[in-house]
């Protein structure tokens, strides 16, 4: 047995309330001005936790927007600048996780993220950013935050429409950890646990949820931003990314788990241990199905069809995604990629 592991930085605290920890958390890391980031639709969520922070507030800046564009990036530096913020104290999902990365890497502010969807951004140490109409992507141990706090609370409001291709663009990041180039036994354990979590509360994260679906949801999504920091991705996010570069009115969440049943085949047949570990997690043999049953009851839109996209346009996307591949250990051709594109279209059976 041969691997290398490197466990990331990010301390991690979750549980029911635990969002009353961030001032504790703000002064474990000598912060005594945060710029409060999330985004205009969650600007009152912003001024309740400058509230709860009473002082260490600097400015609250609901300023995000969705695909990090440079230049908004650039005005929330000039906001930095002129409170002298000393650190960042994050509201949101993704989008609003974009932008703080981004100003981390440029300013290496330190940065608390509470999390309220289940993206897994949060643990990621890569970000793409939009600048001059090209999706730029930057890595770098600068994007990871010092903390991050798990609240179930905050998540248990989400409407059905935004919980469902969430939780499956979390489950789409443990699958791919299962039999990703770098995975190792830590690795493999935690997607495992993550794809169980999240495959038993899919597709019913909606208004009849219980508080224990919410917090098994939000664990899943956890385990699953994890594996992002630890185990690089493949196929499923080569093409995810080369979609959602070249539309980019398409949800990312709705694009991750309207592909996510028919590229996980390809990884899977390629690491028959993942296949186990992914068939156990989930209890069923048939991973794809399994996972494809998940995704049509919880996505409103279960194709690109459906998602508006054009037959014509899954050539052009193909072209972009056969240039890079995200794992060279399992090259895929063209005509591999383009089936799978075809079959996320047609939106069937996988």
């Amino acid at each position: 047995m041969e691997f290398a592991f490197q466990a990331s930085p990010t301390r991690v605290l979750f549980g029911t309330g635990m969002r009353a920890k961030v001032g504790e958390e703000l002064d474990r890391l000598g912060i005594a001005r945060a710029m409060v980031v999330t985004t205009p639709s969650r600007g009152d969520v912003g001024g309740e936790f400058a509230r709860l922070i009473g002082e260490r507030a600097g400015i609250v800046y609901p300023g995000a927007q969705p695909h990090t564009p440079f230049q908004v990036t650039e005005a929330a530096l000039t906001a930095v600048s002129s409170v002298k913020a000393d650190g960042l104290l994050v509201i949101g999902g993704g989008t609003a996780m974009g932008m703080s990365k981004m100003i981390a890497l440029r300013t290496d502010l330190p940065q608390v993220i509470v999390p309220v969807t289940f993206s897994g951004s949060e643990m990621s140490p890569a970000q793409a950013e939009l600048e001059r109409g090209v999706k730029v992507r930057h890595r770098s141990p600068k994007i990871l935050p010092e903390t991050v706090i798990y609240d179930p609370d905050l998540v248990k409001g989400l409407p059905s429409g935004v919980a469902g291709p969430s939780a499956l663009n979390g489950l789409a990041h443990a699958l791919e950890a299962l039999y990703a180039p770098d995975a190792n036994p830590f690795t493999a354990a935690v997607a495992e646990e993550s794809v169980r979590a999240l495959g038993h509360v899919l597709p019913g994260l909606d208004g009849t949820a219980d508080d224990a679906t919410w917090e098994k949801a939000l664990y899943g999504a956890w385990l699953a931003g994890a594996c992002l920091s630890m185990a690089g991705m493949g196929i499923h996010h080569q093409l995810c990314h080369a979609l959602g570069g070249m539309f980019l009115d398409l949800s990312h969440a709705n694009v991750h788990a309207v592909l996510l049943p028919y590229t996980i085949g390809l990884g899977l047949a390629a690491v028959p241990q993942a296949r186990k570990r992914a068939a156990r997690a989930l209890g069923r043999e048939d991973v794809e199905v399994a996972v494809h049953e998940l995704m049509v009851g919880a996505v409103a839109e279960p194709s690109l069809k459906a998602m508006g996209l054009t037959r014509a346009a899954l050539d052009k996307v193909a072209d972009a995604a056969a240039k890079e591949a995200y794992d060279k250990t399992k090259p895929v051709s063209r005509e591999q990629i383009m089936r799978v594109l075809v079959a996320a279209y047609e939106g069937g059976r996988p």
